[in-house]
């Protein structure tokens, strides 16, 4: 997800994209802890979706 998508998102959507992120980096550290994840790079974009997904939830907040 790129930022200018997010920043476009209500902070109703953040807050369920964020949900439906953690839920997605759950499954993805439970498939590489079986063996079981083929691209282990999508951990670390999952991730950084997170992180820019909080950061502008931090500026709206700080902004109001």
């Amino acid at each position: 997800m790129k930022p200018k998508e997010i920043r476009e998102l209500s902070a109703e959507d953040l807050q369920e994209k964020l949900k439906e992120a953690r839920a997605e980096l759950f499954n993805l550290r439970f498939q590489m802890a079986t063996s079981q994840l083929d691209n282990t790079a999508r951990v670390g974009l999952v991730k950084k979706d997170i992180a820019r997904i909080q950061t502008e939830m931090r500026a709206r907040e700080l902004s109001a």
